[in-house]
């Protein structure tokens, strides 16, 4: 091994390296850290920043406006990419480093990778107290930096020059492993940043981390096979898993072998093509009624790539056969054995083409499948009729939006949205034309999300029409990223749905006895409330003063024509929509658990708890 050194400061080392660091997946390889976003302040700037000056021919950099919006396009960049290349994240110290709680929370709840390099206390301690420094009065060791280690996969702070080369290291380890992976936080000492040291030339060495497919053990694959050759309704239930194997002709040729009915959680739509003819949509709370009703009455439900999360589970309410069993195929044990599960621990695409290779001649009951094919054509019709605008010159609702933007998308376009009343929609009637398509994160439900994340996928694929579902409540927590995007020259659409309020919560408040209370964005009225006339926001105005070109939509033949401009144009646009507020999409076909108030003093209380108290009753512990 040669004993050569070179000299540079930690932050040059760690910028150096992360430019050498690949994955490499089925012989295709790819940048593990292809760039880094940034704001400096104190505690980055002179360190990583003049770091990134040195190397910024190997090293991109994307300028961010809020921290917590550079974390979610870092996200959306790796989703979009199947976890396989990641982008890193340097803050300032202080509220620079908070502000990236909520995205790095976000990242480890979906598993996907993103770096994090904030800036900490000087590791000598010799200026204490220093600006914005949290001074704890018996652990002089803790920073603000800490409140990431729940939310990271991996956490170090290095506090030594010759610490970063493990750390950098394990880093990289849990940024590339398909069933560890999530948040990984350096925090970086501002004066360790700055030091020389002598680094191994080896260091700066182009490493590649190799992206496993573990293959299903033999005992656990024949048990499965047997299960679900002694299933008379079998489910799959495809979740992000699928997509991040690219197992999607996988589950495909053993759903055209097998005839087993597919439903997808938020992150696992798209796994089938829409039209497919086993395809029944999203299952659980904002599921489908052909999707929820296959899974009250199955008797075994295969899990692939999912989490169980309570809404694709109905709060425990909606698998309700009683002799039902689960059986799942997962990367990690750790979501396998949910639900007491029959196992097979490995790559989605290894075990669904194992699992089908070994179930040769199996299919299910001719009468089970012309019963779902029925169920689908039934629901394909409840969605043409959420979609349909009989009046072209009348006010859009929200399904009518979805349904113009339906009609205009390409295959291959990715619709991305996060939280409110939009995923609801969407995972009902949202009609995937492609795995990449359906671009939802609702592990965290995090408002914010979708215009950075936009920003994320249009790097990751420069070709590819994006579209930044938004509604207003969302758009006024985190509009500043439209500005990068400006200054990139990322041609986003952004589709921007005002409805005065947060419809979701308003609607979730009065079904448990909230009464919609402070929900709404109106003037407050003298009683205190907030039913006054909406509030003169124009939120088009704003986007438009942030750089973004804005075409305003009043009816529905004006939406369908601004959003058929909007894809065609090469910059930043924003399609403006006042939307119907009432509710058109179908309700929701099963339960979700939100605990009413027990006692109360008010009607709506008490007849939201008789309700609760009813639905709780069928929650079931699968063991």
């Amino acid at each position: 091994m040669s004993t050569t050194t070179v000299r540079l400061t930690v932050a040059q080392a760690l910028v150096r390296f992360l430019s050498a660091q690949y994955t490499e997946r089925d012989g295709v390889r790819h940048r593990l850290i292809a760039g880094t976003w940034g704001i400096f302040g104190h505690g980055n700037v002179a360190g990583i920043g003049q770091a990134l000056v040195e190397y910024r021919d190997v090293m991109p950099f994307h300028q961010g406006r809020n921290e917590q919006s550079m974390v979610h396009a870092a996200v959306g960049y790796a989703r979009h990419l199947d976890r396989l290349s990641a982008q890193a994240v340097t803050t300032s110290i202080g509220p620079g480093a908070t502000n990236l709680v909520t995205g790095a929370a976000l990242a480890t709840v979906n598993r996907l990778p993103v770096l994090l390099l904030p800036g900490d206390y000087f590791a000598s301690h010799a200026p204490d107290p220093l600006l914005q420094q949290l001074e704890h009065p018996v652990e002089a060791d803790v920073s603000v930096n800490d409140t990431l280690r729940p939310v990271s996969r991996y956490f170090d702070r290095v506090t030594r020059p010759e610490a970063l080369v493990p750390s950098a290291l394990n880093a990289m380890r849990v940024l590339a492993d398909p069933a560890e992976t999530g948040a990984v936080t350096l925090a970086l000492p501002q004066d360790v940043q700055a030091q020389a040291y002598d680094w191994p030339e080896e260091f700066f060495a182009e490493r590649i981390w190799r992206v496993r497919r573990p293959a299903p053990d033999p005992v656990e694959l024949a048990e499965a096979v047997r299960a679900v050759r002694a299933a008379g309704r079998p489910l799959i239930v495809a979740g992000g898993g699928v997509h991040h194997s690219e197992a999607e002709g996988a589950l495909q040729a053993l759903v055209d072998a097998t005839g087993i009915p597919v439903a997808s959680t938020q992150a696992g739509k798209g796994s089938l093509r829409h039209d497919h003819p086993a395809d029944m949509g999203g299952i659980g709370h904002t599921g489908t009624a052909v999707a929820d009703g296959l899974a009250r009455t199955a008797d075994l439900v295969i899990g692939v790539g999912t989490r169980y999360t309570d809404f694709t589970t109905a709060s425990g309410t909606l698998f309700q056969d009683p002799g039902v069993r689960f059986l799942n195929l997962n990367i990690t044990a750790f979501d396998a054995h949910k639900l007491a599960a029959r196992t097979v621990v490995a790559d989605a695409r290894a075990a669904l083409e194992a699992l089908g290779g070994a179930l040769a001649g199996y299919r299910v009951d001719a009468a089970y499948e012309a019963e779902y094919r029925a169920g689908r054509e039934r629901w394909e019709r409840v969605v043409e009729a959420a979609f349909r605008a009989d009046d072209e010159d009348a006010v859009p609702t929200q399904t009518q939006l979805l349904g113009a933007l339906d009609a205009v998308v390409g295959d291959d376009d990715v619709v991305i949205n996060a939280a409110g009343s939009l995923p609801g929609d969407l995972h009902k009637l949202w009609r995937a034309r492609s795995p990449r398509q359906y671009h939802l994160e609702y592990g965290y439900s995090c408002m914010g999300y979708e215009i950075p994340a936009g920003i994320g996928v249009q790097q990751a694929a420069p070709d590819t029409v994006v579209w930044s579902l938004v509604g207003d409540g969302t758009y006024l927590m985190m509009p500043t990223e439209i500005v990068t995007a400006v200054q990139e020259g990322l041609p986003v659409k952004l589709v921007l749905i005002q409805n005065h309020g947060y419809a979701s919560i308003g609607g979730l408040s009065e079904s448990v006895g909230g009464e919609r209370f402070g929900t709404a964005y109106r003037h407050r009225s003298g009683d205190g409330t907030y039913t006054g006339a909406p509030l003169p926001v124009d939120l088009a105005a704003n986007a438009a003063s942030l750089g973004m070109d804005v075409l305003r939509a009043k009816t529905v033949r004006e939406l369908r024509e601004a959003l058929g401009t909007a894809r065609a144009c090469d910059r930043p646009t924003c399609v403006y929509v006042e939307t119907d507020p009432s509710p058109t999409a179908p309700p929701a076909e099963a339960w979700w658990d939100v605990p009413v108030a027990e006692t109360a003093s008010r009607e709506a209380a008490l007849r939201a708890r008789e309700s609760y108290e009813t639905q709780v009753a069928g929650r079931r512990r699968h063991l």
